[in-house]
């Protein structure tokens, strides 16, 4: 009996290995619907560069980089450029900064949100199956399918606004060494944030 324990945790560590998506590997399958009732598929996206943000805007390190506009201006950049932007919010129904379709879309209005979509992840399956831990937690699939970057959205982990231009943009860096047939210099870093409330 004394060694079921040891046993457990080490079926629990096994499970959370297989489920991080490691850096390099085919990101998960997944279909979500938008805030607009819309179903997104990541395999509608075969061929073009996906970034997924796990978002809530209740956050402030979330807000650090909502407030100035600095997100939304990378989001009109590279979407300008084809990529796809894909905000997902995975809070739990009456956990802190979970939205329903009507107050996402009031955000997108309200913070002038420039992203393809913002998807709703409410029972926290596709949040799980990446392993995003916090908001904001980055990911950046490739054209064919594999995950080329996860982690933080920047070098600087603060709630400042004011670092954000200071900072190493890692989804940018990310984006543009991979456009260019560079490898990514840092293809998984630690991300910051609030927890996902799930």
């Amino acid at each position: 009996m004394k060694k079921l324990p040891i046993l457990l945790v080490a079926i629990l560590f096994s499970f959370n290995l297989h489920a991080a998506v490691e850096s390099g590997a085919m990101a998960p399958e997944f279909t979500l619907t938008d805030t607009n009732g819309t179903e997104h598929s990541l395999s509608d996206f075969k061929g073009k560069y996906v970034v997924l943000e796990w978002t809530n805007h209740g956050c402030p390190f979330v807000k650090k980089h909502y407030n100035e506009g600095h997100m939304q201006a990378l989001q009109k950049k590279m979407t300008g450029e084809g990529v796809v932007w894909l905000v997902i919010n995975s809070g739990a129904p009456g956990k802190q900064g979970a939205v329903t379709p009507m107050e996402g879309n009031k955000q997108i209005a309200d913070k002038g949100i420039k992203a393809t979509a913002m998807l709703i992840d409410s029972d926290g399956k596709v949040g799980r199956a990446f392993d995003a831990r916090v908001t904001p937690h980055m990911y950046l699939i490739a054209p064919d399918g594999k995950l080329i970057y996860q982690g933080a959205i920047d070098s600087i982990k603060s709630t400042d606004s004011a670092d954000v231009d200071k900072a190493e943009n890692y989804v940018k860096a990310a984006y543009t060494a991979h456009k260019k047939g560079a490898p990514v210099a840092m293809p998984t870093t630690k991300p910051y944030g609030c927890g996902v409330k799930y």
